[in-house]
């Protein structure tokens, strides 16, 4: 038997046929790029896990020297695509990724899958398959996914844009209560010495883009120099903005938040497709990148984590766990449909990749003000259609961290005790949003994807602030939940049984440990020897 020639099933690669219409007619000719994700030379949890704050982070080139792929796995990953006749378009050691290129009828054959064109309702058309992805024998065990046969969308933005008497759509200004993020840095008490200079916020986008004429017109309405930023290309993925009522509302949103609280910080936007090997590449891209070296990550991209496959819940989750010995802070919204998560089976689902253990979940609150100080604050909940993410992962246990936390158990019939989400929270609801400005227009928009950028900001502002990343704060801020204010009125239930979590003194489902008291929280990170 010839090298690569038995090909066995990967576990945690099992997708189900996709709940679209067959179209029958993809090209066997047409050509594809698939990532594979190579097992690290060792583990890092004595490095990093849910019980300690890192002691010393590990640089980049440390982590791929220690952490990052074998080159001889490289190599024969290498060979088994000459075997396939696949072309080697980029490998890295760091990001523990081969890059292959081949035709469906190539790719068919060394994966041992069959692919389908499909059409989704609105008209979208993507390749799927169903069933597992198989790997030569002799890879089983060094191969930790496959990713990009199936192209089919994964996530959707966490956004929402403000209209009276709907959960989204597109309105003017004048219709809501809206702040700016400065109003709320300061409302939030955000450290007012520093400017996020010297750090690099990075942001991962799967859709649309943002116009230079944008940004300036936006900071200088707020009278602030705007900050620099820069987009980058992942697998085919660019800056491409369109119109407001798409992806660009979350692009420049996040764009406009973070840049908002940390001018001085350097954006650099990641743009990648809509897929799981997009958003993961992204992701690993945005970590390893040596040129910009961000020292913190948000994310306003997710799905409830029974869209996932087992292969993409743990090669994430295994990024984030490397952000973390990296010293880079990962934010992530928690979902803007309630304890439904968008699913619809009556069930309570919680929203990846924030139920990541590695990444600091961001919640939604409803925000009034009188004058310069918050008169009110609860959970966001709307309707059905507009509330904050929360509730307990059915795939990720309770972390170390919130063993104290009272996490309760699952209120779905499993009765699990999981990782609790969210971490934290600030103003989400779009009836008390953001005010920006997308493709020429002002708008306000909320949505936990606000908050991911929201808090980024201040993780840069704090970074300055220390002379190097906090990095992993899950541990500290548990160990300190008095620098957060709780907030302790209304619920996230939105399935069909109204199941869901309500809030309540201390961490709770909805809202996590609170809103942070930017200046307080700073000065416990400033105190603590994370890094």
């Amino acid at each position: 038997m010839d090298a690569f020639d038995q090909l066995v099933p990967l576990p945690g690669s099992e997708k189900a046929t996709p709940d679209a219409t067959p179209l029958h007619t993809l090209d066997p000719n047409e050509v594809l790029t698939v990532t594979i994700r190579i097992r690290r030379k060792q583990s890092l949890a004595s490095r990093v896990n849910t019980a300690f704050v890192v002691s010393e982070v590990v640089s980049r080139s440390e982590y791929a020297s220690q952490y990052g792929a074998d080159p001889a796995l490289v190599d024969q990953v290498e060979a088994f695509a000459a075997a396939y006749d696949l072309s080697l378009v980029d490998q890295s050691l760091a990001r523990r990724s081969v890059l292959l290129r081949g035709t469906v009828a190539q790719m068919e054959k060394a994966f041992g899958v069959l692919l389908t064109n499909y059409q989704l309702a609105d008209g979208t058309i993507f390749r799927g398959r169903s069933g597992v992805i198989n790997v030569p024998a002799e890879l089983l065990n060094d191969i930790e996914g496959v990713f990009g046969l199936d192209n089919r969308p994964q996530t959707r933005a966490h956004f929402q844009v403000y209209k009276p008497g709907h959960d989204a759509g597109i309105v003017s200004l004048a219709s809501s209560q809206s702040f700016t993020p400065p109003q709320l840095a300061k409302l939030y008490n955000y450290p007012t010495d520093v400017t996020g200079k010297g750090q690099c916020i990075a942001i991962i986008e799967l859709g649309g883009g943002f116009r230079k004429a944008d940004i300036t017109a936006y900071f200088a309405s707020l009278g602030i120099k705007p900050p620099s930023v820069v987009a980058v290309s992942v697998d085919g993925g660019h800056n491409a903005p369109t119109t407001a009522d798409g992806a660009d509302g979350e692009v420049m949103l996040d764009i406009e938040v973070a840049g908002g609280v940390a001018p001085g910080a350097k954006i650099v936007v990641y743009f990648a497709p809509n897929t799981d090997q997009g958003f993961l590449d992204a992701i690993t891209t945005a970590m390893h990148d040596t040129k910009y070296k961000p020292s913190v990550i948000s994310i306003s991209w997710g799905a409830a984590e029974k869209d996932w496959t087992a292969q993409a819940l743990t090669s994430f989750n295994e990024a984030f766990q490397a952000a973390a010995a990296l010293g880079i802070t990962v934010c992530a919204a928690a979902g803007d449909t309630g304890s439904d998560d968008g699913v619809g089976d009556g069930q309570t689902h919680v929203d990846f990749p924030s139920s990541s253990p590695f990444v600091l979940a961001c919640g939604g609150t409803k925000l009034t003000v009188a004058g310069d100080s918050v008169r009110a604050e609860t959970v966001w909940h709307e309707s059905n259609t507009s509330a904050t993410g929360g509730g307990i992962s059915d795939v990720f246990d309770l972390p170390v961290y919130q063993q104290a936390s009272h996490v309760p158990a699952s209120v779905n019939s499993t009765n699990r005790v999981g990782r609790g989400v969210p971490d934290v929270a600030a103003v989400a609801d779009p009836a008390t949003g953001y005010a920006v400005r997308v493709d020429g227009s002002n708008f306000v928009i909320g949505g936990t994807s606000a908050v991911a950028p929201l808090m980024a900001g201040l993780i840069a502002l704090i970074n300055q602030q220390k002379g190097k990343p906090v990095g992993f704060i899950h541990p500290i801020i548990y160990a300190h939940p008095t620098v957060f204010r709780d907030i302790t009125q209304g619920n996230n239930n939105t399935t069909t049984g109204s199941k869901g979590y309500s809030a309540t003194t201390g961490w709770d489902a909805c809202t996590g440990l609170g809103v942070a008291d930017g200046k307080q929280l700073a000065s416990v990170l400033l105190n603590q020897g994370t890094v």
